[in-house]
């Protein structure tokens, strides 16, 4: 069974140091950052979406458990104040030894659950282009392609 908690603090921390890493390393393979600047570059786009960490409003942030093991993480936000009808999912993990068994679709529905009970109608996410374990996650679960930026080195 999977379950969608709020995270702890020591969750949180947890999360936030390997999440900053790991947008840092996307956005260098993507080639949308250099390494020099990506760590500080992810640094700041967390620090302007949770400015008040795991207390920022209208963030909801989760850690996902199989039965009382934490297979991973889930960040969900109201995109606007004002419109809370719809969400988008900032980042979701599952951890690599958990991964290909079925709790990252399971957590997707969880989330889905959640975002209705918060009057959410509709769910948006990024995905990198590279990840393609992702993407068919998503599109088995009827998430539709609205933009797609493509890039050819010359």
């Amino acid at each position: 069974m999977i379950t969608l908690k709020p995270m702890s603090q020591e969750e949180f921390q947890q999360y936030i140091s390997n999440a900053i890493e790991d947008y840092a390393k996307d956005k260098v393979i993507s080639g949308n950052w250099s390494e020099d600047e990506a760590i500080n570059l992810s640094r700041k786009e967390f620090t302007r979406l949770l400015p008040k960490d795991d207390k920022s409003e209208y963030n909801y942030l989760f850690s996902i458990f199989h039965d009382q093991h934490l297979v991973g993480m889930i960040w969900i936000a109201q995109k606007s104040p004002t419109n809370n009808v719809e969400g988008f999912i900032y980042d979701f993990i599952i951890f690599e030894q958990y991964q290909g068994l079925g709790y990252g679709k399971k957590a997707m529905k969880e989330t889905e659950i959640i975002a209705k009970k918060l009057g959410m109608k509709k769910i948006g996410l990024h995905v990198f282009g590279h990840n393609k374990i992702a993407r068919g996650l998503y599109e088995k679960l009827g998430y539709e392609i609205t933009n797609i930026t493509m890039v050819k080195s010359i």
